[in-house]
């Protein structure tokens, strides 16, 4: 049963014309994709199989080009229409939703690009299922500010050489999108590089204790070849691109809530075992019990609403930046995406946690049990909200409240001037 609520946002500026695809007609054509999908997540995350059938799966249906405008050939989503898309994958597996984010993330900054050839072959690109990875985090000795990736000319052609971790969702990809510095004027750029040559060499080897299988792991790049037009300058990245970001954690968040409660309600319904202590002779009718569920719930409930609401702002600011007739307009609207997608992260992140608790309360210890693998929506959600400090985030929103001081639209991570250990 469709249980999303509906967040509609104005048709894309792409077209005038009303998109013919809503949301619900959207979700239909997805919704035996996740089914298929979460039938067989138990068995990736016992083995941590990495969901290389799953991502075809969905490449084939159109999924990663659902963006893209209808007369490219794409679904014609707004931005809300994808997250609520997003939720319902994060539902049935949250890692492939997440191995899926610099895909999107990608798509989002090619569709905010000018009109040109050069955009329209990119849109052709993923309406004909091509998928983009991350790989922007480096990790080491590097100092905060740094970037130690360069790009470079070698006999004529641009190649990139480093080394990245955290490269989520690189290793299912035909494209990487790849943060670095060229090595002649130091400028911070993009580059698009083709995972399909002998210079991109992508590993397995991310070991957190939750998201296991989003192929989150080190990718090196030995004179990696760039076709030049591939080359973008970072000061022209969609400006709310960390906003974004941080909706695909709280979509995956509020999927992961789904999840919980999709299978407390179920646990509850199948368990035949009481306690002489209880209320029932069925746990199914146990007041308490019920109570429980009923908590898990709402919390679920709010963490969705909250999430998709936060998608509001950027779809404003993604429209006003192609209207391109009211800088402050699109200003705010940025501000406005930083700031609500922060909020949401201090509270999402909190109600789906004490969720993954809660179902604990509810089923008693042999839901511990691994054949289960109830622990995994705790630990998938815990490792979502390590992602992006949220000590950080509630004080620029603090800030921003009080002072009005700007969020900041990117930040970085790095060894520090201060304390020598």
């Amino acid at each position: 049963m469709d249980r999303t609520p509906q967040v509609f946002a104005p048709p894309s500026v792409h077209d005038a014309r009303p998109s013919p695809y809503d949301h619900p007609a959207l979700a239909e054509k997805f919704r035996p994709i996740f089914q298929r999908i979460a039938d067989t997540v138990l068995e990736r995350e016992r083995t941590r199989t990495l969901p290389f059938e799953p991502i075809t799966w969905l490449k084939q249906a159109g999924f990663g080009a659902v963006r893209v405008p209808v007369e490219h050939g794409g679904g014609g989503a707004s931005i809300p229409q994808l997250f609520q898309l997003l939720i319902e994958l994060s539902e049935a597996d949250s890692n492939v939703t997440q191995a899926l984010r610099g895909h999107f993330a990608f798509v989002e900054d090619r569709l905010n690009a000018p009109a040109s050839a050069q955009r329209d072959l990119w849109l052709q690109r993923f309406v004909a299922g091509e998928l983009v990875g991350n790989a922007w985090s480096e990790v080491g000795s590097v100092a905060i500010g740094d970037v130690i990736t360069k790009v470079s000319q070698k006999d004529g052609e641009w190649v990139a050489n480093g080394r990245k971790f955290y490269s989520t969702g690189s290793i299912f990809a035909d494209w990487i999108d790849l943060y670095a510095r060229r090595a002649d004027n130091n400028a911070d750029i993009i580059a698009a590089v083709s995972t399909h040559q002998p210079g991109v060499v992508q590993q397995d080897d991310w070991d957190g204790f939750g998201q296991r299988t989003t192929g989150s792991g080190t990718s090196v790049y030995t004179d990696a070849k760039i076709a030049e037009e591939n080359i973008f300058p970072f000061e022209t990245r969609f400006k709310y691109q960390t906003a974004y970001y941080q909706l695909f954690h709280l979509a995956t968040l509020a999927g992961i809530g789904r999840a919980i409660e999709r299978d407390v309600a179920q646990q509850v319904r199948d368990r035949q075992r009481v306690y002489s202590n209880g209320n029932a002779s069925h746990v199914s009718q146990d007041a308490q019990i019920q109570q429980v569920v009923g908590q898990i719930s709402a919390l679920v409930y709010a963490a969705e609403a909250t999430a998709l609401r936060a998608t509001l702002p950027a779809q404003r600011a993604f429209e006003a930046r192609l209207q391109g007739d009211n800088a402050e307009a699109e200003r705010q609207a940025n501000i406005d995406a930083e700031i609500e997608s922060a909020q949401g992260q201090i509270v999402v992140s909190e109600l789906v946690l004490r969720a993954g608790t809660d179902l604990f309360n509810a089923l008693g210890a042999s839901a511990a049990s691994t054949s289960k693998s109830l622990d995994r929506h705790w630990r998938n959600a815990r490792t979502v909200a390590s992602h992006n400090p949220i000590v950080y985030k509630s004080r620029i929103v603090g800030d921003w409240r009080i002072n009005g001081t700007e969020p900041p639209y990117v930040w970085q991570i790095g060894n520090g001037t201060g304390r020598k250990v």
